[in-house]
């Protein structure tokens, strides 16, 4: 690219980045697809972040994708490309189709060459993504049909490189492994709300804002999986109360408060926020195959037990 083009191409991705950060206040952890689809204005002239395919460059940049996208996981309805994470720190990004000269990945193969940073959205819930940015392509492999890709600090969006990042940037594949497990934990909450429709299962509370994912079985037990049945939609104070083994759940779904505090005497936040919820049935998804799995239950179930 010659100067103004390399001008022009930092400018708008720093563009993005800003809008990337004022729409992230505004909506919290991700942002709705058609605001990414409508874009920001630079200079007079409209910049869509998303398009139609996954591998996407707007029309003001000459060469260069500004981003790449994974949709959400549905449950029964498989992803078109198969994007995946390994656990050294690598994300495994699909070709566009099986053609390695295809321009969209003939794209991605000069911001490689370049050390061109770009914008990942990475799809929570449909209709919903997470932006993770920037992230650089390190490795390409014609033969796998897939692109290397890892994350970098926000701060490298303005810095100018003299050699592109590489697959053994440990600094950068550390990076990530943890946004990695950040937009795991937010896809596997966007999922529980859903299936409770975004409404507690103690109290029904409906402020999206105000609800958690609560893991039956928590990540380092052996059955602790990121599945809908492995969670519960939760308002934070009642998620606090069930991680504190005040508030237990019996495999019968009901739900039991821990005999001490029962017996406590306080203000109306203990009597209609905790004690009057004893004996309660939970609020539970309409599919059964997404309703809490009752062997976890009964295990987590014991814990609180033992606790009281």
């Amino acid at each position: 690219m010659i100067y103004r083009e390399i001008d022009l191409d930092r400018k708008v991705r720093q563009a993005a980045s800003a809008f990337l950060i004022e729409q992230l206040r505004h909506y919290g952890r991700a942002i709705p697809r058609n605001v990414l689809a409508k874009g920001f204005n630079f200079e007079g002239v409209r910049v869509p972040l998303v398009g139609p395919q996954g591998i996407f460059k707007p029309k003001i940049l000459p060469e260069i994708p500004i981003s790449i996208l994974t949709v959400p996981e549905i449950p029964g309805k498989p992803r078109p490309y198969d994007d995946r994470s390994t656990e050294t720190g690598i994300i495994l990004y699909r070709y566009r189709g099986h053609n390695p000269s295809h321009p969209d990945n003939a794209g991605l193969r000069k911001a490689m060459n370049r050390g061109i940073p770009l914008i990942y959205f990475y799809g929570v819930e449909p209709g919903w993504y997470e932006p993770i940015w920037p992230v650089f392509i390190v490795g390409d492999d014609p033969e796998k049909l897939f692109f290397s890709v890892i994350a970098d600090d926000q701060k490298a969006i303005v810095k100018e490189r003299s050699n592109p990042p590489s697959v053994e940037d440990f600094h950068r594949r550390y990076i990530t492994v943890e946004i990695q497990r950040r937009i795991h934990q937010n896809a596997f909450r966007a999922r529980v709300l859903r299936a409770y429709q975004y409404s507690c299962a103690i109290c029904r509370l409906r402020h999206h804002e105000l609800l958690e994912a609560a893991h039956i079985l928590e990540d380092k037990h052996p059955s602790g999986i990121p599945a809908v049945n492995n969670g519960l939609a939760m308002c934070a104070i009642h998620h606090k109360a069930f991680d504190s083994d005040i508030l237990g759940i019996r495999p019968d779904y009901y739900v039991e408060i821990r005999d001490d505090v029962l017996q406590e005497k306080d203000g109306p936040m203990l009597l209609h926020g905790l004690q009057g919820f004893q004996g309660k049935i939970l609020n539970l998804p309409r599919r059964m195959e997404e309703r809490p799995d009752r062997e976890r239950l009964e295990e987590r179930y014991q814990r609180f037990r033992s606790a009281g």
